[in-house]
């Protein structure tokens, strides 16, 4: 079977219960309250989980899977009726359930998702205090407040400093994928960086890590709130004055996303790792292609002309709703609007174009789209350079099993060739 690489466009989807004995309810309230600790029971693998409630107007919660890179995601439709419990939780393109009985400090029911069952069992207990590592930053938007890490050099007052923008989907600031496990890519480019004298502030997106609230809803949700998003991380740096030269690195869809919000008043360099050079319509219809079984990706391909014509798709298969589900078409199309070419050819700051020769998501070809639509830019090439920046095989399996083994290094020459291009543009002390 394939995997499908996909590129995080998600939709959540919940059903539940909406009767409510209130009786019994106010009884649950009382015992439900806390921390609770327990597993699903998932075959030859069970799976850790946390779990929170707060009583109040209505209920909250909270889920924390350690093995899946989840940290206190919320809760929601968090109903109790006569002891039984009810809570939903969003996954990417997925639809995700809990059913229980509430026993006294037992907590035990089924775990549902996407029509796959599974028992789980939770246990009262208390909630380790934890204080979160790292110097962090905050910028203030709409849907609340985001975090992004500040990583600095040893015993230096002032420096130049590089904003790296993560990939698609629900991404933390380390480069990792919640359900996809860890490769800790740009917390390691980050680490290097700051070896070489460059500081670097990177930051988790919205649905993830520190910023795992900070979400707006499918159906709202525009291409241009991550660009506006970085704008301000820009301006915060520029009006920080520790720092001196500052770089752009986008990763991923990172990489427009970074030559959108970059500009000659806030930025004296940008680095593209992994950008496409072509528009996410025609990527997707490549990643799709090599992914899917032959009649998914026929529909697949009707969805997409359907969108490049400017409509909506309401009827989507099931296997298909994580990229292609109606609530997510409109955040779709809005990032199908913008050319990375296009974007590149008009930044007017030294650009360093970077991918790796065993990319299976954006291969090179991608990045000599952009050198071609910006021929002033420098292209480096890593020779066995996977998407997550390691060496990997060509092979697919052996190039996914890199996306989860944070202790491989990132793939040698990376470093060297970002730091020689940045020293090249002035950001040597």
């Amino acid at each position: 079977m394939k995997k499908l690489l996909m590129l995080g466009i998600v939709l959540f989807i919940f059903t539940g219960c909406n009767e409510k004995n209130e009786e019994a309810e106010g009884q649950g309230n009382k015992e439900m309250e806390g921390h609770w600790e327990g597993e699903i029971q998932i075959p030859n693998q069970p799976l850790n989980i946390l779990v929170d409630f707060q009583s109040g107007e209505e209920w909250t919660g909270t889920i924390t899977i350690p093995a899946q890179n989840v940290t206190d995601f919320s809760l929601t439709e968090i109903d109790t009726n006569e002891g039984s419990v009810s809570f939903q939780m969003p996954l990417p393109g997925q639809s995700v359930q809990f059913d229980g009985k509430l026993e006294g400090e037992q907590l035990s029911g089924t775990f549902t998702q996407n029509g796959q069952t599974f028992p789980f069992l939770l246990r009262k207990g208390e909630k380790e205090a934890k204080e979160e590592e790292g110097d962090f930053l905050s910028i203030e938007t709409s849907t609340g407040k985001l975090y992004g890490e500040l990583l600095v050099p040893e015993k230096e007052e002032s420096y130049p400093v590089a904003l790296i923008i993560p990939g698609s989907g629900p991404t933390d600031r380390n480069g990792n994928s919640q359900g996809a496990g860890n490769n800790d890519s740009l917390k390691l480019l980050a680490e290097s960086l700051a070896d070489k004298g460059v500081a670097s502030l990177r930051y988790d997106k919205r649905g993830a890590g520190k910023n795992i609230n900070a979400v707006t809803g499918n159906s709202e949700m525009r291409f241009e709130v991550f660009i506006d998003d970085a704008k301000q991380w820009l301006e915060t740096l520029e009006d920080d004055k520790r720092f001196t030269n500052i770089a752009v690195i986008g990763h991923s869809q990172g990489s427009l996303v970074g030559m959108m919000a970059s500009g000659a008043e806030t930025t004296e360099a940008f680095i593209s790792l992994a950008g496409a050079g072509q528009t996410i319509d025609h990527v997707l219809e490549k990643q799709l292609g090599d992914s899917l079984p032959e009649d998914l990706f026929k529909e697949s391909q009707t969805i997409l002309g359907k969108m490049r014509e400017g409509e909506t798709v309401p009827d989507v298969s099931q296997a298909l709703q994580g990229v292609f589900s109606p609530d997510v078409q409109p955040f779709l199309l809005s990032w199908m609007a913008y050319d990375p070419a296009e974007q590149l050819a008009e930044l007017d700051v030294p650009t360093l174009i970077v991918n790796g020769t065993n990319d299976i998501q954006v291969p090179e070809s991608e990045a000599e789209l952009l050198k071609k639509a910006e021929p002033e830019a420098e292209l480096m090439l890593v020779e066995g350079m996977n998407h997550v920046l390691k060496e990997a095989p060509k092979d697919r399996d052996g190039n996914l099993a890199t996306y989860t083994n944070p202790d491989l290094p990132l793939a040698d020459g990376l470093v060297e060739g970002i730091i020689d291009f940045l020293n090249q543009h002035g950001f040597e002390k």
